[in-house]
C-alpha cells in the first residue's frame, strides 16, 4: 500500500536525447498535499527519483548517505505528519550513526553509551541521544500515547544537531586544529 496517488503523469519529457525523464504529480493520500517529482524514464527505482517540490532542505555534506537517508525519511515522515514514524525513523538515524561510527554494543542504550565512553558525544548530546532514543520507542511500540507533533519536531531537529557534531563539526575542528599546529612558512 503506497501513501501516495498518482494524479498526473507528463511521461518523457526531454530536454535533450540522452536526458529522458518522467515529472509526476502526487498526492499524499494522507495529508491530500501534492508533491512534483522527477525520475529519469524506466528507471524502476525509488532511488533515482527526486523530489522537485515541496523543496526537502538538504542535511549538511560530511553526513553519510545512509544515515543522510534515514534522516530523510523521518523528515518525510513529519511531512505527511505521521509523527510517531518520524520518532522511529529518528531513532533509526541514531542506530544508523552508530554502526556507522564503530560501536560493538548491539542494543542502542549501550551503542549510545560507547559513544560517549570513547569521547564521540559528550554529557549533553549524550542525554539528547538518550531522550531520541525513548521517545524512538515510543513510537516503536505500542502504547495508548502518540507521538505528538511538537515532541516529533524537536526529535528532528536534535537528530540533526547531534549528526552535525558528529560529522561535520568535529570535522571542522579537527582541520581547524591541523591547521593552527602546522609550522608557519
Amino acid at each position: 500500500m503506497s501513501l501516495f496517488e498518482e494524479w498526473v503523469v507528463d511521461r518523457d519529457v526531454a530536454p535533450d536525447e540522452d536526458d529522458h525523464l518522467d515529472y509526476r504529480l502526487w498526492g499524499c493520500l494522507h495529508c491530500k498535499q501534492p508533491q512534483l517529482w522527477q525520475e529519469p524514464v524506466g528507471s524502476g527505482g525509488s532511488e533515482e527519483r527526486q523530489r522537485l517540490w515541496p523543496q526537502v532542505a538538504a542535511l549538511a555534506e560530511g553526513i553519510p548517505a545512509s544515515i543522510a537517508r534515514e534522516m530523510m525519511e523521518a523528515r518525510a515522515c513529519f511531512d505527511a505528519k505521521l509523527y510517531t514514524a518520524a520518532a522511529v525513523m529518528v531513532r533509526r538515524t541514531l542506530e544508523g550513526m552508530c554502526i556507522e561510527q564503530g560501536t560493538q554494543k548491539k542494543a542502542l542504550f549501550q551503542a549510545l553509551q560507547e559513544l560517549r565512553d570513547n569521547g564521540k558525544i559528550e554529557g549533553r548530546l549524550f542525554e539528547w541521544a538518550q531522550a531520541l532514543r525513548v521517545l524512538g520507542n515510543q513510537g516503536a511500540h505500542f502504547s495508548k500515547e502518540a507521538v505528538s507533533r511538537k515532541d516529533a519536531a524537536d526529535a528532528l531537529s536534535l537528530a540533526e544537531a547531534l549528526l552535525n557534531y558528529i560529522y561535520v563539526f568535529t570535522a571542522k575542528y579537527e582541520e581547524f586544529q591541523k591547521r593552527r599546529q602546522a609550522p608557519a612558512h
